[in-house]
């Protein structure tokens, strides 16, 4: 591995620390290196300020002139009322070099970030890391593309395909340790969205219930026909939110990425209109027999079904498997 791919991946990780925090600005990290060590280090900051590149520039401090910046994302170049721009603070900075995993899509950068950095004399690589750059920031590049957050889907099912018992009710299919990777990925992600019948069969409170991490839960999504419905204890249960079809999750505010976690109703329906982009197969070694399965999601023909996941991981969770699996699109 190269010293750039190397120092990318570690911008990249501080990147995750950010994810499902930092909406509608994308979750960036940064790393500066001099002599080949770091001297700066940041990351986006809950609401996304400040910028990666400010964290790791204030870090830095007079270590930065003539040091190399490795930063997830092309560094904005659009002077706004909450700071300045990350291009003309890495110029006035006098970093030496600028490599960076991906341009930015907003149109207020676009390669203007790139260019400013160039003018200035700061040599710029564009590209290192860019696929995992994408993925990690794919909620904030679907919002850019698409008007939409990334959808993750959660599925936690038996051996032969149920995800709850004949009545509905699906605590726990899955054990402890599956469950907490479940927290780990609330925590990932800005909202979280259920069905009303999940409602009515589980009344789940949605939150990360991890330590150090309880600060990190989700806002709370019913998707129901009822556009008035209210949570049947009311503010006792906090705030939720409401919308009537998943094409409305394209209205939800400072969302980048959702998580639905809703029974096979709402999981058919993600899935009939194709807005599901990740896939989460908790798979639990036991039998239903009798239980609830997904319903009609749209498919006319088996062949239509192949190609369209593509698994990108998988492991053991105690007793329980863990699949993972990404939409295949253009």
């Amino acid at each position: 591995m190269s010293d750039d791919s190397r120092w990318m991946g570690a911008a990249l990780a501080l990147g995750e620390r950010g994810r499902g925090r930092t909406a509608p600005n994308p979750n960036v990290g940064c790393v500066i290196v001099a002599d080949g060590a770091v001297v700066g280090r940041g990351w986006t900051q809950p609401g996304g300020r400040p910028h990666a590149e400010a964290m790791a520039l204030a870090q830095a401090g007079e270590k930065a002139r003539g040091a190399t910046v490795y930063v997830t994302l092309e560094p904005c170049a659009h002077i706004s009322t909450r700071g300045p721009a990350c291009s003309d603070l890495l110029e006035l900075a006098g970093v030496a070099r600028v490599v960076i995993a991906l341009g930015d899509p907003d149109l207020r950068t676009n390669g203007a970030g790139v260019a400013r950095l160039r003018a200035a004399g700061i040599e710029v690589e564009l590209g290192t890391g860019a696929d995992a750059a994408r993925s990690a920031m794919a909620g904030f590049l679907l919002r850019q593309r698409r008007g939409r957050p990334a959808v993750t889907l959660k599925l936690a099912m038996s051996l032969d395909g149920a995800t709850a018992l004949g009545s509905g009710a699906s605590q726990w299919i899955t054990g402890p340790a599956a469950r907490a990777h479940a927290h780990l990925e609330r925590s990932r992600h800005e909202a979280i969205l259920v069905g009303r019948a999940t409602i009515d069969c589980d009344d789940p409170t949605l939150d990360v219930r991890l330590p150090g991490l309880g600060q990190r839960s989700p806002r709370r999504v019913i998707l129901s026909r009822t556009p008035d419905f209210v949570h049947p204890a009311g503010a006792a249960a906090g705030d939720w939110e409401n919308i009537a079809s998943p094409e409305d999750i394209a209205g939800l505010e400072a969302v980048n990425h959702l998580l639905v976690e809703g029974g096979p109703t709402t999981a058919a329906a993600f899935l009939a209109t194709d807005l599901v982009d990740r896939l989460l197969l908790y798979r639990a070694p036991i039998l239903v027999g009798d239980g609830r399965t997904l319903p009609d999601i749209g498919l006319a023909d088996l062949t239509d079904a192949h190609g369209r996941w593509a698994m990108t991981d998988a492991r053991t969770l105690g007793s329980d498997r863990l699949e993972v699996y990404e939409r295949v699109r253009e």
